[in-house]
């Protein structure tokens, strides 16, 4: 497994205050400590092979502009949930530069060709002794 060390230029992310969801009393209705993370992919300056890798994720954190939407609202801080945005953005990333190792054919083993068709008659004998039961 060969991974490219990535790291995301910090002036091509924006992020937007938002209010949290969920419990929290009247802080949750004064306070915008949720964040929304957006980077552009097409624009960002990650290498084209990572890009078109991200791009090709059935995602839907990914827009279909080309736009990955991350919204983070674990905390009560909003510095806290910036980071956190950042780190699961980091990790899609990561997980895009990972470059897959082709895949070599081979041939079955005679060994296995053989499990294999003894498993296909050991399981068809099953399958008659279902049947009605005959007099010879």
């Amino acid at each position: 497994m060969r991974r490219a060390a990535v790291t995301i230029d910090p002036a091509e992310v924006g992020f937007t205050a938002i209010r949290a969801q969920g419990a929290g009393g009247q802080n949750v209705n004064k306070v915008s400590n949720a964040v929304h993370l957006r980077f552009d992919v097409a624009a960002s300056s990650l290498p084209d092979a990572v890009k078109a890798r991200l791009l090709a994720r059935g995602d839907r954190r990914l827009s279909s502009a080309g736009v990955i939407v991350i919204k983070a609202q674990g905390s009560r801080s909003l510095e806290q949930n910036k980071a956190e945005a950042m780190a699961r953005l980091q990790a899609l990333v990561d997980a895009a530069a990972h470059v897959p190792l082709a895949r070599k054919p081979t041939r079955p083993t005679r060994a296995s060709r053989q499990r294999r068709l003894e498993g296909k008659a050991a399981r068809a004998q099953i399958k008659q002794m279902r049947g009605r039961v005959r007099e010879p």
